[in-house]
């Protein structure tokens, strides 16, 4: 698909962002283990979520369960599978089978799983027999995938004892530890932080409603196209101040490169305050990492000199993507330093010429997304299997061709 900037520079509209699906996610878990009814409007229409709730839907009835892709449905059914009466292969796409799962499985079968490998050690696809669990001493690397932990912390209420997870090393992501322990209270469960440890008492999941917020990072490509184009403002609706999602972060990073935001009662409205360019920024997304390929594209586009760490959870993405990144953007003439696998270092000051080649999204929807905007400073050019996107933010060609983007098949 050939994509080309507006003809106007001056980007303005109204946004329907799509519903969280980390919010999504996690409340399709509680309501399966809760005995009670529990009501989920704005659920997110993206394939990770579609394909948790359809998986949910049928495991009773089906053996063989496919997440394909999504990671975050992957490891949440790994354990939510594991207390369940029954037995099953799941199993997901080839790069599903590249991704690691040896820590959660490692930890889910030390506490009374039955799981076994079908392939390659330490990798999907798994046979899962449903056994009693005793999550009451957990001990897990906090510093390998947040998604564990939430997977774990999920079954917490549905234990026969109270259940304790400690942490064998530092913890990352852990916005989306606290978002999970969020959710969980809002569903009666009854969790604490206490010593570095998170206790969760014996508190059965009770019946209540929640309406899924607008997701946060798909807000911030819209942070990002409006601070590639001068004079522009954009109003998103469904996005609140007081967020369980930690990518609500992305308002402070953007306010740093000229982003003004303006919060009100079910939407924000984000400015281009058009002051000077910083010339070099520094930052870890230890914490929010799945902001990393919009703040790197964005400072590309920018002429920004970034150094970005806290990034280790990427290469076991969809794709690689620190190579990914570097590939992709040396289409552009910018040059791109991998140090170790968790910092990036991009050259400021580059010229930014139309790429040679179409840029290649890797079956990853982030990288989709955040190369995108780009043509607000080379004019135009194509991207590869453009309908990725559709893993988390199905409708994002349609809301930039509401704004002025042309694209073309």
């Amino acid at each position: 698909m050939k994509i080309s900037k507006p003809n106007s520079c001056e980007i303005t509209g109204i946004i329907q962002l799509v519903s969280s699906k980390s919010e999504s996610n996690r409340a399709l878990i509680i309501q399966a283990l809760c005995d009670e009814t529990i009501t989920i409007n704005n659920l997110s229409t993206s394939d990770d979520t579609n394909t948790l709730k359809l998986l949910l839907d049928s495991y009773t009835k089906n053996n063989v369960l496919n997440a394909h892709h999504a990671g975050t449905t992957y490891r949440f059914l790994v354990a939510f599978l594991s207390c369940q009466i029954g037995e099953w292969t799941l199993t997901g796409s080839e790069r599903m089978k590249e991704r690691p799962i040896k820590v959660l499985v490692e930890t889910l079968r030390k506490n009374g799983a039955n799981i076994n490998y079908l392939e390659k050690e330490g990798y999907p696809p798994l046979l899962i027999k449903g056994s009693n669990l005793d999550l009451s001493n957990i001990q897990i690397d906090g510093s390998i995938s947040s998604q564990y932990i939430s997977a774990l912390l999920l079954l917490g209420p549905s234990m026969e004892k109270a259940t304790k997870i400690s942490f064998i090393d530092r913890i990352i992501s852990k916005p989306y530890i606290n978002m999970t322990l969020a959710i969980m209270n809002y569903f009666g469960a009854k969790t604490k932080w206490e010593n570095g440890s998170i206790i969760i008492e014996k508190t059965p999941y009770k019946k209540n409603s929640l309406s899924i917020e607008s997701d946060w990072s798909a807000a911030s490509y819209w942070y990002q196209i409006v601070s590639l184009n001068n004079d522009s403002s954009v109003e998103i609706e469904g996005l609140k101040k007081q967020s369980f999602q930690g990518d609500s972060e992305v308002a402070n990073i953007f306010n740093q490169l000229g982003i003004e935001t303006i919060y009100k009662e079910n939407s924000i409205s984000i400015s281009n305050c058009n002051s000077a360019p910083l010339n070099k920024i520094e930052l870890n997304f230890n914490n929010t990492p799945d902001l990393a390929q919009t703040i790197i594209c964005t400072c590309a586009g920018l002429g920004i000199e970034a150094t970005i760490s806290g990034l280790e959870t990427l290469v076991i993405k969809e794709t690689n993507r620190l190579e990914a990144l570097k590939s992709e953007l040396q289409k552009f003439s910018i040059k791109l330093e991998i140090i170790g696998n968790h910092t990036l270092y991009l050259q400021g000051g580059q010229i930014i010429t139309n790429p040679t080649s179409t840029v290649e999204t890797y079956n990853d929807h982030r990288m989709a997304m955040a190369f995108a905007p780009l043509v607000a400073v080379v004019g135009s050019f194509k991207i590869n299997n453009p309908e990725v996107v559709s893993k988390s933010y199905p409708n994002y060609w349609e809301d930039l061709r509401s704004v002025g983007f042309i694209t073309e098949d």
